[in-house]
């Protein structure tokens, strides 16, 4: 008789998100009594502003909040997330095409479950978040890596997907602004991408979490309102989590055509059922309220951005493209590679990562979680003072 696995290979095979890795090592690093500053994790520093914890601390007193309500969401959260979508990303639906989801994350997770069979393959744009193929292989879709480096501003183009298309493909993954880059794709880049997506009949999940952090008068144009005929063809992913400091708080969404949405909703029916109450109450306060907060956030992360890029730049051997969107920069530090820094040679960036935690105490991501090696993604989202002080160190430990 063949020995039965102990665990499911679909679940062994699952890799551990690299980001909270390394931003779990910094925490307990810095716990044990090290002066650590991360940039590992995607987290705004802010506090979740007033009036959203107030709208919390109400729908918790209220008793209707503590009974379960329909799976998909809250009615009138549903409907201020689809005058959001039609505000931000110009697309018209009604409330039935949106389910309310853990997190964003939860999001991307069954929009792949929805659309999924065995083989079917999955275009992804390179550098992508970590959780990317991870959730297309729990679908058992295969991701097929289309990689962009520094030298084309991490935007992959209509040819380079093309080639990568087969008869397999069924699915673009969209992602602008990106995590890990901050690259935002221009109205025409996306037009071309959606026009190209649509002549070959392709579905798109396109992830617009980042959508609200923009800078230098740079709008993240959603694919279909670059391309509306790709409306019937497109799962839209977002969420409250960056724009609004909410990380915690746990709400997202994904908007999309009736069936998709239907098929969806069944899965999250038997999957997590409804999103907390309380924190969707809170979502709805969010975005149904003053916008005051969150342009001061953005404003804040757009000086940390110039600071960054301009500090990090001074080091030879780093090359940092200006990012126009999300809170991250992704350097390139293939020219730091093959070198002694205090008697270490790094020839990877996963190398130079631990080595810049050693001998800097400094957290970064290695560019080997986003896709090819020779990158570091750092987030700014921390404050300005301890971002100041990374890079200094980083200046000192590679000057």
């Amino acid at each position: 008789m063949t020995e039965r696995a102990r665990i499911s290979h679909r679940i062994s095979a699952i890799s551990e998100s690299a980001t909270l890795k390394v931003d779990a090592k910094a925490k307990a690093l810095k716990a044990a009594g090290r002066p650590i500053i991360s940039y590992a994790a995607g987290e705004p520093d802010f506090a979740t502003p007033d009036f959203i914890v107030e709208a919390a601390v109400v729908a918790a007193r209220d008793p209707k909040n503590h009974r379960y309500t329909p799976a998909a969401g809250l009615p009138e959260l549903r409907e201020a997330i689809a005058a959001k979508t039609l505000r931000d990303s110009g697309l018209e639906v009604q409330a039935s095409q949106v389910i309310v989801t853990n997190g964003g994350k939860q999001a991307v997770y069954q929009a792949f479950q929805t659309l999924l069979d065995p083989g079917d393959e999955v275009l992804v744009p390179t550098p992508f978040w970590t959780t990317y193929p991870e959730a297309i292989a729990l679908a058992d879709g295969v991701p097929v890596e289309v990689f962009a480096g520094s030298d084309q501003g991490y935007l992959v183009t209509v040819e380079q997907l093309e080639a990568a298309r087969t008869p397999h493909t069924k699915v673009l993954l969209f992602v602008s602004p990106s995590n890990p880059t901050g690259a935002v794709y221009s109205p025409e880049q996306t037009a071309a991408i959606g026009e190209w997506a649509e002549a070959n009949d392709l579905w798109v999940i396109t992830d617009e979490i980042y959508q609200n952090l923009t800078y230098d008068g740079v709008r993240a144009i959603s694919i279909v309102e670059a391309v509306p005929a790709l409306a019937d063809r497109t799962i839209l992913v977002n969420g409250v989590a960056k724009t609004y400091a909410m990380t915690g708080w746990r709400v997202g969404w994904m908007v999309g055509p009736a069936d998709a949405v239907k098929g969806a909703a069944n899965l999250q029916s038997h999957l997590s059922s409804n999103v907390s109450n309380v924190s969707q109450r809170a979502a709805l306060a969010a975005l149904t309220g003053p916008q005051t907060a969150v342009e001061e956030m953005r404003q804040a992360f757009d000086r940390r951005r110039k600071n960054i890029v301009a500090g990090l730049n001074q080091i030879s051997g780093i090359l940092t493209p200006t990012p126009e969107g999300a809170f991250y920069v992704y350097p390139d530090v293939t020219g730091l590679l093959g070198r002694s820094w205090g008697g270490v040679t790094p020839t990877t960036s996963l190398e130079l990562a631990d080595l810049i935690l050693e001998q800097a105490d400094v957290a970064v991501v290695p560019g080997e979680a986003f896709g090819p090696s020779g990158f570091v993604r750092m987030s700014y989202a921390l404050g300005d003072d301890a971002l100041a002080e990374g890079v200094a160190r980083l200046q000192r430990l590679f000057g």
